[in-house]
Parts: structure tokens; sequence; C-alpha cells
């Protein structure tokens, strides 16, 4: 950890000096990276001659050697290095993306154009405008989501860190407005992303440079009392790491120790946060040691508290008794080298793992980050990736890796005044306006994307700044909800709200013509309309209209239950030859009992048999016999503790009997999953008698009781479940 934050520094004190820095970097590449280095350097360095930054005057070449010698040192592979090098070549040639893919290689100009999207989105998405700090925080975490989502290659969001980093170390020279807003954002915006994605050494640098900009009194007087330099706190964490290791070699505990020291924001914040006094911090100097069991942590616990005295009352076992998020970690500070306090932190490798990637990971609770567990879950992914790159021995796998679409299933959009929107993978201009203001979605009725008119029905992509186009009065059309223009359930909600507030017998004349359009479709069906009101679960077939004009039921749904009344084919051979009959025994009730006249027979309700299944029969007391599937649990159990109970029964002649047997559907919970279910098994012409729901964990659990004149016929209904968006699992119980 300190040889990181070490290289950071000696980075920025490089930058004075470029040529050097590109040979010392070249060092360690093989020639063919050597090459795309020196022409990438010598490139830019033509290509910036006497430019500087708009924002903050920078020399445009100095700026993109300091930010690539950081990406170097996050070891992000020689492509990112480059595209960083490169990454205002956009505003210099018109032909940059062929001359770079031809110079360079495809994946330097997507890295190359991801960074400039970044850049021009940053540059519009505001957050200072906002009214209150409650506003700024949604749209700084909308923001971070946003530059996470719009990038095919992770690595564009670091070379975005790093080139942010190298902007906070030039702030000093620029005007006090632009330092206060340049650094709010950093504030609000890039390091918790950095953090999120536990690039810790960027995440320090800027948060202590936007501290610096932000509370300038404060950090003075923090670093102040201090009283050493960064670069004298990092030299005397080495001796304590050093001597660390030493004691466990002799001890033989197998581990690894990190070290860091506290950086000035942090100890300001924590000093507000729970109101204490500079000298009352026990962790401006920290130590972590990571062990591979339990008995090595309490073993070196041990040795650190012989080495060195404790800190009387600043002991925490939360290996004994865990966190509430589960974290483990035995806490402790005490007196080291030169008498100055040291906090020290004791784990398992697992236990780290857990605090890192798992539900503990610290961004969570320092940042309060709640709610979204897909998010979260993501955001673990990327920072495992990151925290492997290091120990992946074939780098050429990497650049593959480092491609995501983790975040393709929401978009984010921006508005006119740079408001940064979330809305659902496939939303139209349509979302758009009803996320902004209900008003403005009744009214839309046409949408600008990039200053471009386009039809409310154009899916929106990630970045693209949207104005709708409104009339003065007017409501939204049922058509949007029939078309699938509308993706976002808060928008759909709004839209069928209004149309349920209108007048009832014009919103029924709509959906009447709907209904009369869609059955002249089928000319050659003459459906009982009471019958197909009833099958899509009307009483009447003005409540049918009525639905159908509110856009709560779809047309799709409404030429299925049309399609349901056409007549079957006619059979190739007659119904009775298709029933094998039993040449002995007796029909009681539809089953066969052998060699037994005139018994009651029952079917059994714990397993629901059906022909075909294999049954056997169970004599009980006083009910006659019970039949079950040949499998059911329930007969085992019972067969077990009298096998003589048990006689031999199969199915007789069935015409018209029906049989309930229950099927359980999983799926992933959303609205109208019970309906779109339920719509399948009308369509079938099931009749359901039973139906239980249960949802837990954004997952449903859902069984339904239906009559079967035959099991098989079950089978294709189970398929066309299947079918549904978000079914896990449909089957027979």
């Amino acid at each position: 950890m300190v040889s990181v934050v070490r290289s950071v520094a000696d980075t920025l004190a490089g930058a004075a000096d470029p040529q050097r820095w590109l040979e010392h970097l070249s060092a360690s590449q093989n020639e063919a990276d050597r090459s795309a280095l020196a022409r990438a350097f010598n490139s830019a360095r033509e290509l910036y001659a006497g430019k500087r930054l708009t924002q903050t005057g920078e020399d445009v070449f100095s700026h993109a050697v300091s930010a690539a010698a950081i990406v170097a040192d996050l070891d992000l592979l020689t492509d990112a290095v480059v595209a960083t090098l490169l990454f205002a070549v956009p505003d210099f040639r018109e032909d940059w993306h062929e001359w770079m893919t031809n110079e360079f290689n495809a994946t330097v100009a997507v890295l190359v154009d991801g960074v400039n999207r970044v850049r021009r989105l940053t540059e519009i998405a505001r957050i200072d405008k906002l009214d209150t700090p409650e506003e700024r925080a949604r749209q700084a975490e909308t923001m971070r989501k946003m530059l996470l989502a719009m990038v095919a290659d992770i690595r564009v969001v670091l070379i975005k860190l790093a080139w942010r980093t190298q902007t906070m170390h030039y702030l000093t020279e620029c005007p006090e407005p632009v330092r206060r807003a340049i650094a709010q954002e950093t504030m609000d915006v890039f390091a918790p992303l950095a953090n999120r994605l536990g690039v810790w050494q960027i995440k320090w640098e800027l948060e202590d440079l936007a501290f610096r900009h932000i509370e300038p009194e404060n950090y003075k007087k923090i670093a102040k009392l201090l009283d050493e330099r960064r670069l004298g706190r990092i030299d005397y964490i080495a001796r304590v790491l050093d001597t660390l290791r030493g004691e466990l070699r002799a001890a033989g505990v197998n581990g690894e120790v990190a070290g860091r020291p506290k950086h000035i924001y942090s100890i300001w914040k924590k000093m507000r946060k729970k109101n204490l006094d500079f000298s009352e911090l026990y962790d401006i100097r920290a130590v972590r040691v990571l062990v591979e069991s339990v008995k090595d942590c309490y073993t070196v616990l041990g040795l650190i508290h012989s080495m060195w005295q404790p800190v009387p009352g600043e002991f925490d076992d939360y290996i004994s008794h865990p966190k509430a998020n589960d974290y483990r970690s035995l806490h402790t500070a005490v007196i080291g080298p030169e008498d100055r306090v040291i906090e020290v932190q004791i784990r398992t490798f697992d236990m780290h793992e857990h605090a890192e990637f798992g539900v503990a990971a610290h961004w969570r609770y320092k940042e309060g980050g709640k709610g979204d567990a897909a998010y979260e879950e993501k955001i673990s992914w990327l920072r495992q990736l990151l925290d492997w790159r290091e120990e992946v021995s074939d780098r050429s796998g990497l650049t593959d890796a480092f491609k995501t679409e983790l975040f393709s299933d929401t978009i984010y959009v921006l508005t006119p005044n740079g408001r940064v929107l979330a809305l659902p993978s496939g939303a139209t201009a349509i979302d758009f306006a009803y996320a902004i203001h209900t008003d403005l979605g009744h009214r839309c009725r046409g949408a600008k994307v990039e200053g471009q008119i386009v039809p409310l029905s154009t899916p929106l992509q990630n970045g693209q700044r949207v104005e709708i186009l409104v009339a003065k009065e007017g409501g939204p059309s049922v058509n949007w909800l029939h078309e699938g223009w509308v993706k976002s359930h808060r928008a759909i909600a709004k839209i069928r709200q209004h149309i349920r507030l209108q007048n009832a017998d014009a919103v029924r004349e709509s959906g009447r013509q709907l209904f009369e359009k869609e059955l002249a479709r089928h000319p050659n069906l003459q459906p009982n309309l009471t019958a197909l009101a009833d099958k899509l679960g009307f009483a009447r077939m003005d409540d049918l209209y009525g639905a159908l004009g509110h856009g709560e039921l779809s047309i799709r749904s409404v030429a299925q239950a049309i399609e349901s009344f056409a007549p079957p084919p006619p059979p190739d051979i007659a119904p009775e030859d298709l029933v094998k009959r039993s040449k002995g025994g007796h029909n009681a009730g539809g089953i066969l009992i052998e060699g037994i006249d005139n018994l009651m027979t029952q079917l059994a309700r714990c397993c629901k048999p059906a022909p075909p299944d294999a049954v056997v029969g169970f004599v009980t007391k006083g009910r006659g016999i019970s039949i079950h599937r040949a499998n059911c649990l329930t007969l085992k159990r019972l067969s077990a503790d009298a096998p003589e109970r048990l006689i031999a029964a199969d199915w007789g002649e069935q015409k018209t009997s029906v049989f309930p047997i229950d099927i359980e559907v999983i799926a992933h919970d959303r609205n109208g999953l019970l309906r779109d279910i339920s719509d399948v098994l009308s369509r079938e012409k099931l009749n359901v008698i039973a139906v239980n729901t249960l949802s837990k964990d954004l997952k449903a659990r859902m069984r339904f009781t239906v009559e079967v004149r035959q099991v098989n016929d079950i089978n294709r209904v189970l398929s066309h479940v299947l079918d549904l968006q978000g079914i896990l699992e449909a089957r027979r119980v």
C-alpha cells in the first residue's frame, strides 16, 4: 500500500521531466509496447504544443503526461497509458479515430472515445445548480452510476479519475471560483467513485486536494497539527511494517502486512463526526495484518501487545462479537516507535475479502449506501476485477476482462440544464418526460435528442441530451401503452391514472373501437362475447372495453382470447378408440381396483394424481381407498407402517372427468407477473381453482391448482409459462 502512495508522489514530481519518465516506464515494457508509448508520446507533444486546457489553463501536454503516469501506476496495460497521452487528440484532428486505429489499435480509439464522452458529459452535467444538499447528493450518485453505465471498458473511468487527480494538483494556479467548483465536484462525484472501485491512492489524493480548496483553513489547521510531512509519515509506517514482518517470520506466522498514514480529510471528517479533539484520535497512522486463521489473529495480537504498549480502552474484538453487517476484525491501538500512536487491524484473508467486497464493504456504511443490491453486487465484481489484475500472469487476457456491460439494464440521460436522469433500458422520450414531471409527460408531443427531432418511439441511449416538445394542453394517448413506447413503471402508472380519470364513456368507446378493430382481423371467428369477456376475467363486455381503453388490458391478450375460440381440428380416429379398456376389475369413480367391487375411492390431496400417473391404492379406516401417485412421499410413509393396506389400482375409462393438480412457478418478482401467467393459463383453457403466492427478496413463488384431463396436458402449458419474462422455474409439484 505504501509503495503505491509513493509512486503517485514520484509520478507528479517527475512530470517536470516527461522524457525521463518515458524512458523509465519503457524500460519495463516489451518492444511493441515501447514503440507504442514512444509514438503516442511524440504525437502528443507535437499536437499539444502551446495548447492549454480551457477550464484550468494547464498545459495540455504536461497534463497528459502526468495523468498517463498515474494510469501506468494503476497497471491498466499499455493501451490505457497510450489513450491517456492521446486524450485530447479529438480536439485537434478531425480524422482522429481512423488515425488512432491505424497508428495504434482499435482499443486505444475506443478508450479515447470513451474518455471524451465522459469529459463532455461531466462538463454538461451540473450539481451546483441544485437547491438542497439532498438533491445534490442524489444527483452525484446518479452521475457516478452514469459514468459506470456509459463506458464499454472500465479503464475509461479510471483514466478519468487519473485525469481529475492531475487537475486537482494543478488547481492552485486557477482563480478561486474555478478552484472551489472543481473541488466540490471532485468531492461529490469522483472521490466516492474511486472509493467504490477500491482505487485507494487516487481516492486519498482527491479527497485531500479537494478539502484543501473547499475548507482551506481547516486543511491548514490539521496539516499543522500533524507536525510531520506526509513523506515522513510514509517512511515511519514503512519502518513499522518492516519490524512487524520480521516478528511474524520469527513467530512462524504466514501473513501480509500493509499500512498507510491517515490523510487529512479523513482526520477532519472523523473529528467532526465524533466531536473529537485531534489529540483523541488514535488512527492517524494505521497498519493492517492479514493472516490465514482466527488462531493466527490472536497470536499476532499478542505479539503486537508484547512489542508495543497498548492504549487503554482502544481494543475491540469484532471476531468474537461481529458487527451487524458481519464485519469481523481485531482493532487495537499501541504506542509504537518514537512514542507515536498506531492503529492496528488484524483479520483473516476471508474476513478481509468480506470487508472489501461483501455486505460489510466499507464504502456502503461510510457513504450510507443502501438499497440497490444488484448495483452493489456489480460494484463488488468490478472491485474484485481491479484487485485481481495484478495477479494475472497472462496480461493479454486482461483487455477483454476490462470490458463491461454490467450496467446495461439502466440508461442515464441528461436534461437541457444538465440534470442526469436514470431510466430503464429501452426507455423513450415519453419515459424521460414523466421522470421530470407528470404534467410534462401528459403534454409531451415530440422530442429532440442531441438537437435533432426524433419520433417518440425512439429508444434513448446513454449520455444523450434530451429536450421535450410539448403542447399547450392535452393528455397522453393510450396507444403509447399499446405500441410499447413506454418502459418505466412511473410513466405507465401516470398514463393509466390520467386515462382513468377521463370521461368513462369516452374511454369505453375508445376500448370498443380497439376491440372491434382487432375482431375484424379474425373474420372467420365469431366468439361468444359473454364467454370471451369471462375468459379475460370480466363480468361484462363494457368492463372489458373500459380496461382496454385504459390500457390495462393489452390488445395481444384480446387477440389470444379471440383465437382460442377457433374450432379444434377433427380427430383422425374416434375418441372412444383412444381409451385402453381394462379387461378385469371394477370401475368405481373412474378408478379400477383389481378383483374388488363397489369400493369407495378418493384421490389423495397430498399428491393429486391424474391420468396417466402410475397410482396405488391405500385402504383407509372408514374413508374407503385413497388413491396416491406411486412416488408419493406420504404414501411411502404410510406404507412403511402398514404395507398390507396397499392395493393395486389403475385408471378406468375417463370421458368427462377432470383432475386437480398443482403447478409451481418461481420467478423474479415484477409488476404484471401474476397477470401474464394467468393469461397463459386462460389461453390454454385451464380452470384455476386455487392460487397461493409469496414474494420475498425480489423473488416470487406461486402455486396454482388447475383442473386437467390428462397430466400430459400440462407440459405444453409449462413450456409457455417458461417463455415469459423473468420465469426461473415452472413445474408440476
